[in-house]
């Protein structure tokens, strides 16, 4: 329960929620007769006060999130199209807030994109990669539903209107995969870690000054998803609401992204005043 499948060490909410899962299973036992006690009553885990929070330090701006898009457009020859097959991916992660087995699992089907205004993808799977051993169907990608929700629930996101825009033009050059989804492989197959991966690492250094590029700075395409979620939270949005969006609970959003929220002390210290009766003395 305390490790991934790569033998290293898994966050501190995975081992959580596998321990929950595996006490259900034991309590369950109990109650069938197979066992008379549950062995995990007597196993503890020396763990010390994890910092799961993310580091700011991996956010890019709004000129560096557009820099790194176009940069991705540059990676593979023209014929094969590696980096622009994958521009409208990584944009869903930056605007939307996917996780990247999201957007893999991303549907025409699941998206709503009108001629002009917000749009709306309503997630409904995933694809994380697993490897061959660990699946049902024998392939390196397991089809789940979303995580931390019930099977069959859904996630509907409202996506800006440059994402529509971005959605639209990916679907008249590059079509879908047979089955609908909006970012298969080259030979239409799932779209695996190590492709888009390749194509970040290659992207990166056409972006950023040199002195940028060994930094954290978007060092992982999921760093684009703290920047969205980051930014949500700047612009004010109610913390339950980004959760909603981003498929979190409230209080995971609380504890990740507490250092990265910026702009609103001075905001804040006016409201605090208004209700304290103080804004008429303070000073212009």
């Amino acid at each position: 329960m305390s490790f991934k499948l790569d033998d290293a060490p898994a966050a501190g909410d995975t081992y959580k929620r596998r321990r929950r899962g595996f006490n259900t299973a034991m309590q369950y036992a109990i109650e069938a007769g197979y066992i008379e006690e549950n062995p995990l009553a007597k196993i503890k885990r020396n763990t010390t006060q994890g910092d799961d929070r993310v580091d700011p330090r991996v956010l890019v701006n709004a000129t560096q999130g557009s820099n790194l898009l176009t940069a991705v457009s540059y990676v593979g020859s023209i014929h094969r199209n590696r980096g622009r097959r994958l521009v409208a991916f990584f944009a869903c992660q930056l605007y939307a807030g996917l996780r990247p087995a999201e957007a893999v699992g991303l549907r025409r089907a699941d998206c709503s994109l009108p001629a002009k205004g917000w749009g709306t993808l309503t997630l409904r799977e995933t694809r994380p990669v697993s490897g061959r051993r660990w699946t049902d169907s024998g392939q390196r990608h397991d089809k789940r539903g979303l995580k931390s929700r019930e099977v069959g629930t859904d996630r509907p996101v409202p996506i800006p209107p440059l994402l529509v825009t971005l959605l639209q033009a990916h679907i008249e050059e590059f079509g879908t995969a047979p089955d609908g989804r909006l970012f298969p492989n080259e030979r239409g197959g799932v779209l695996g870690t190590s492709s888009y991966w390749r194509v970040w690492q290659e992207a990166r250094p056409f972006a950023l000054p040199p002195d940028k590029v060994g930094s954290p700075l978007a060092r992982r395409p999921y760093d684009l998803r703290h920047t969205c979620i980051t930014n949500w939270l700047n612009a004010g949005v109610p913390p339950a609401e980004v959760a909603r969006r981003a498929g979190n609970s409230p209080e995971v959003i609380h504890r990740r992204y507490e250092g990265c929220i910026d702009g609103h002390e001075e905001l804040n210290n006016r409201r605090i005043e208004q209700a304290m009766g103080w804004a008429a003395d303070a000073p212009e």
